[in-house]
């Protein structure tokens, strides 16, 4: 019995100890509360804390820079442009006494967070024009020579005098005194990203579409141009080659027929008659033939060679 008591003894102990301390690591913050209501000032130093057991809780809170993404919002800004605009943000618990007393957690400090900076980005983009969000400076800008060509327009650049940063910078000046209250330290808020609703978003891709392809058309007309430009000199060098060649060919045919006639010339000279046998031989040859009939008078000219007396 001794044994079983200290036993129990022992571990009611150690249930108790081990309740009554908790460790708390660098990334972390830390509130007691006891029957709900928050005892004592924040914790924040790592190490290991006492709290009285089962009495008291202990509530952790993150001590490193946390996310906020918001959804895209559908905004008019003071020119009437219907625009979607994405923002984020970077906070941080900076009193997480005042933190739990108002909101509790973190899902409940992104709630706060949505209305706080989605009102405010709302009052501001709605009082500022599309080119006050998109540009951030008078940087003169650069346009294509095709793009300048094709403009329907002259284009004008309108100057700015806020810009995208100083906005984002108003944005965070105004929210980040509102969300103190609820123990939140504001780090940074920023747009993520600019764009038209989708009814204008589809005009706008509509008239770039067109834009690119009325400057193909130019490409391609050029390249056309340029085409039968190149074809045509193609087809002048081609026929002025063929000429020469053409010429070139004659002169030779006609060098060798006058060298031919002389050799033919010649050769008749030297012995009339032998060459009239020949070539009467050569007529024969082409016109009787096996299926060749010829019916002549025996005193044509054509058949004096057989009625000669030397053959």
């Amino acid at each position: 019995m001794k044994y079983t008591t200290l036993i129990i003894v022992v571990v009611v102990a150690v249930i108790i100890l081990s309740n009554g301390f908790f460790v708390l690591d660098e990334r972390q913050q830390a509130i007691i509360t006891q029957f709900g209501d928050p005892v004592g000032g924040p914790i924040k130093d790592a190490g290991l804390h006492f709290k009285t057991p089962f009495i008291q809780k202990v509530h952790m809170f993150e001590k490193r820079i946390l996310e906020w993404d918001g959804d895209p919002k559908q905004i008019p800004t003071s020119d009437k442009r219907y625009i979607w605009i994405d923002t984020f943000s970077r906070w941080r618990i900076a009193d997480p006494l005042t933190f739990f007393q108002t909101t509790r957690n973190e899902r409940f400090a992104h709630g706060r967070l949505d209305d706080v900076i989605n009102s405010t980005m709302r009052d501001i983009v709605s009082s500022n024009t599309l080119l006050e969000l998109v540009r951030n400076s008078n940087r003169q800008m650069e346009y294509t020579e095709e793009y300048e060509a094709s403009a329907q327009e002259k284009i004008v650049e309108e100057p700015i005098d806020i810009g995208r940063s100083a906005i984002a910078d108003s944005i965070f000046s105004i929210a980040s005194v509102l969300v103190a209250e609820y123990g939140i330290e504001l780090i940074d808020v920023n747009v993520k990203r600019v764009t038209y609703v989708q009814e204008v978003r589809q005009k706008v891709f509509d008239r770039m579409i067109s834009e690119r392809q009325k400057i193909a058309a130019k490409y391609r007309s050029e390249g056309q141009g340029l085409s039968a430009e190149i074809l045509g000199k193609m087809q002048r060098e081609l026929d002025q080659i063929e000429s020469e060649a053409y010429r070139s060919a004659q002169e030779i045919i006609g060098k060798a027929d006058a060298e031919a006639i002389t050799i033919y010339a010649k050769a008749y000279n030297r012995d009339p008659s032998f060459y009239e046998f020949l070539k009467t031989l050569e007529t024969y040859e082409k016109t009787i033939g096996e299926k060749n009939t010829v019916i002549m008078s025996t005193d044509s000219d054509y058949f004096k060679f057989f009625k000669s007396k030397g053959n």
